[in-house]
């Protein structure tokens, strides 16, 4: 997800913008970029959905991988030894936390080189390239590849023009990134049922084109909307505001952000797993079949983002509720330890549901349940989680600090990659127990940063931002 920036320069007048309310009452620009958006994200959580399944159920197998450029290299040095599923792994691991580390450089090359609408249609254009690459099994690690620098010039890149819609005064921008997030979460909830049926329904190569095809689409909507969006500030803009300084006490609220970084990469194995292991798990013990009819096993990942919308929408309301009842809403770090609970109680569903399979297939009953109290502990983590990220930022590190907070998703994909070579070398209830494990090792290192640091910390940043 993408955060609002801190006070944005505004490009557009803002009595235009103030005027502007021609998409619910909103800018039309908020539209057409959530449209775009939307497009992106399709296209990639298609890639992200049936990315495992395709290496382990077709390109890995004997008589397709050999035809793979470069995989024969990457077998021997990068990852000596693997085969089949827990190759796949890495290789999913690898691509996805990569993802998590090119937006930084595409700001960066935006900012000082190519100008972000620049860099965006280069970006637009390599991940469309990429897609279509997919079609071709020998070009799969040059795919992968476009894939990765296309998202890092795109993503942070579109983003950042949503608060530019708006004044520095209009109540407006709140509501507008909420919209442009409900954008995102319909494009999860799709792609896997576009893009995934037809990936493994009528063919692999069916489901990346498909992903392709509303690629380009988002990318010529992009085009479209011009005159609806504020205007490049163009590479090499420098801001006229005065740099902030470093302050007193700044140190130890930077040495404790970096020390939350890896333990919100713990927190987040479980959710992150799901792409993986989990899916080919399910692909292979899953009861599936309904009326005759076996269900793509992407469909699962539709489940999954529901439920995740919906309890993102349904804790806030629900903290909302209860702050207004009580007059007592617990704080940040609180609800992160609330989550890492849920999250626990999640992967102990998927645990029980290993346990007790016996000679059969698993029915749906456990999986669900898995996403619905994995999906509430991931709804009062990632939220909450930035917003304690930004409140401990020292002011002269307030933009660079989101950067650093996705390092924690970078470090996540990472050991998902790894965990999940170890799915067919295990018990299944163990290898769950291990994601349980780190969703408690999360619980324990959040609840000793809140009983002896977080007073401390969050006390001063309150004075400094105050």
């Amino acid at each position: 997800m993408t955060v609002a920036e801190a006070t944005p320069e505004l490009d557009f007048p803002e009595e235009a913008a103030r005027d502007d309310r021609a998409f619910l009452g909103h800018p039309k620009g908020l539209g057409l970029l959530g449209l775009v958006e939307g497009c992106e994200r399709f296209s990639y959580y298609s890639m992200q959905t049936l990315l495992t399944l395709y290496m382990v159920k077709y390109l890995l197998l004997p008589g397709h991988q050999e035809g793979v450029i470069g995989l024969d290299w990457l077998k021997i040095h990068v990852f000596p030894g693997l085969e089949g599923q827990p190759l796949a792994s890495e290789i999913f691991g690898t691509y996805t936390a990569t993802v998590y580390l090119m937006p930084i450089v595409g700001g960066i090359l935006a900012d000082l080189f190519l100008g972000r609408r620049t860099a965006l249609i280069a970006g637009g254009l390599i991940m469309s390239l990429g897609h279509f690459l997919m079609a071709f099994e020998g070009a799969f690690l040059f795919a992968l590849a476009a894939l990765v620098i296309g998202v890092g010039l795109f993503k942070g890149n579109i983003a950042s023009q949503v608060g530019e819609l708006y004044g520095p005064n209009d109540k407006r921008r709140a509501m507008a990134f909420q919209i442009f997030y409900i954008f995102i979460n319909v494009s999860v909830i799709i792609a896997p049922l576009v893009s995934g049926t037809l990936g493994e329904k009528v063919g692999w190569h069916w489901g990346f084109g498909c992903a392709g095809v509303v690629m380009v689409m988002g990318l010529l909507l992009y085009l479209y909307a011009t005159p609806w969006l504020p205007a490049d500030a163009g590479k090499g803009d420098k801001s006229s505001k005065p740099r902030a300084r470093f302050e007193a006490g700044d140190g130890p609220r930077l040495v404790a952000v970096l020390v939350l970084v890896p333990i919100m990469a713990v927190s987040l194995l479980t959710n992150q797993q799901i792409f993986n292991a989990y899916l080919v798990w399910a692909d292979q013990q899953f009861e599936l079949t309904f009326m005759g009819t076996t269900l793509p096993t992407s469909w699962m990942i539709t489940i999954d983002a529901t439920l995740s919308f919906s309890m993102l929408v349904g804790v806030a309301a629900f903290w909302a509720w209860f702050g207004k009842r009580t007059n007592r809403e617990p704080d940040d770090l609180t609800k992160m330890i609330i989550g890492c609970a849920f999250i626990i109680g999640g992967g102990l569903c998927l645990y029980v549901a290993a346990a007790t399979q016996g000679s059969g297939k698993i029915g749906l009953f456990w999986p669900v349940i898995f996403h619905l109290v994995n999906s509430i502990g991931f709804a009062h983590l990632l939220p909450v989680s930035l917003a304690l990220f930004t409140r401990l930022a020292p002011r002269a590190l307030n933009a660079s600090i989101v950067g650093i907070y996705y390092l924690s998703f970078f470090g996540a994909n990472l050991a998902v990659g790894k965990l999940g070579t170890l799915l067919e070398a295990m018990p299944v209830t163990q290898f769950w127990l291990i994601h349980v494990a780190s969703a408690a090792v999360a619980f324990l290192f959040f609840g000793a940063f809140k009983l002896f640091l977080a007073d401390r910390l969050l006390g001063s940043a309150e004075t400094v931002d105050g």
